[in-house]
């Protein structure tokens, strides 16, 4: 395999959604989608990258970011795109309030509702996530004595990560979930089964692991122990200046996390190990095994992506290239 080609391959990545998969190539984004009737439709999403506007976004750190956020985009409109296409959004019946809102103020009032809970959730996770561990550790302080201090940011890191825990665990034990942690295995599977270079086919996809190092999981973890790096250096005490400051350091966080996972996805040795090792276990959560039709699914997405140039095909089924 040659190196650009290697390269070529390892910018390929996808996320998993409900009965469907999107597929991030070099090129262009699919989302595939499994119908009601049983086939597989794939339709491309129009990226807004800023790495794509400006030469400034694609500098090191600047980079990550611009891709966190080109993710969360892609993200958002692909799960809506899935759900419209598999029927979920038409066989969940509408609630008395939502008939009343829609009934009363028309479309408009539903978006406003849509942002209030977007605003309502961020504003939980915050809470969650930044004041409570640093209020937990202020009422440890105030019981144990000053001489904790030292531990403030390690413990609230461990408090934190606990959390993130135990809301992996929750989402686990949801059926809908389930099936979304099953499609991100097969969106894995395919993926391994493409770097080697292999036919797509379920049974090639079937034989590899689950459990890949450039998951959104393991950037996750890398952002949760970089910001217990960051808080040694963050000197307040009171849980909201010392949260305002954690969340204007998160574009840092994700920077330096996605450098590192580029790193550990161009190399293979003991660092890269060490440092995909978390994310990986942590995958034991986020990912399960997955059927032969999500494997399908996770098929299709992946050859929508491929590029056309010939310089990046692969052997598919029957020996095309």
């Amino acid at each position: 395999m040659s190196r650009e080609k290697t390269k070529t391959i390892t910018s390929i990545g996808g996320q998993a959604l409900i009965e469907g998969i999107m597929m991030r190539g070099p090129q262009k984004t699919e989302v595939a989608v499994r119908l009601p009737d049983g086939s597989v439709s794939t339709q491309e999403i129009e990226s807004r990258d800023l790495r794509g506007r400006s030469a400034v976004w694609r500098l090191p750190l600047l980079r990550g970011i611009a891709g966190f956020v080109d993710s969360l985009t892609l993200g958002y409109r692909a799960l809506s795109l899935s759900a419209r296409k598999a029927g979920l959004d038409e066989e969940e019946e509408e609630s008395k309030f939502d008939r009343w809102i829609r009934q009363k103020f028309g479309r408009r009032a539903m978006d406003a509702v849509v942002t209030a809970g977007t605003v309502l959730g961020v504003a939980l996770g915050v809470g969650l996530f930044f004041l409570l561990p640093t209020w937990l550790f202020n009422l440890l302080q105030g019981a144990a004595g000053p001489g904790v201090a030292g531990w403030r940011a390690p413990l609230e890191g461990l408090m934190r990560f606990a959390l993130f825990l135990g809301y992996l665990a929750l989402c686990a034990s949801l059926p809908d979930m389930k099936r979304v942690f099953e499609y991100h295995g097969a969106e894995h599977k395919t993926i391994f089964c493409y770097e080697n270079n292999e036919a797509l086919t379920v049974e090639n996809v079937k034989r590899h692991q689950r459990f890949h190092p450039r998951c959104g999981t393991s950037f996750l973890v890398l952002m949760l122990l970089i910001g217990i790096c960051i808080g040694f250096f963050i000197p307040f005490s009171n849980p909201f200046l010392r949260t305002a400051v954690k969340i204007l350091c998160i574009p840092l966080a994700v920077g330096i996390g996605y450098e590192l996972i580029r790193y550990c996805g161009r190399n293979d040795n003991a660092l890269t190990r060490v440092i995909s090792a978390p994310g990986l276990w942590m995958q034991r959560l986020t990912t399960r095994e997955p059927d032969d039709g999500m494997m399908e699914v996770a098929i299709a997405a992946l050859r929508a992506v491929i590029p056309e140039n010939g310089e990046d095909r692969i052997e598919l089924e029957g020996g095309e290239k």
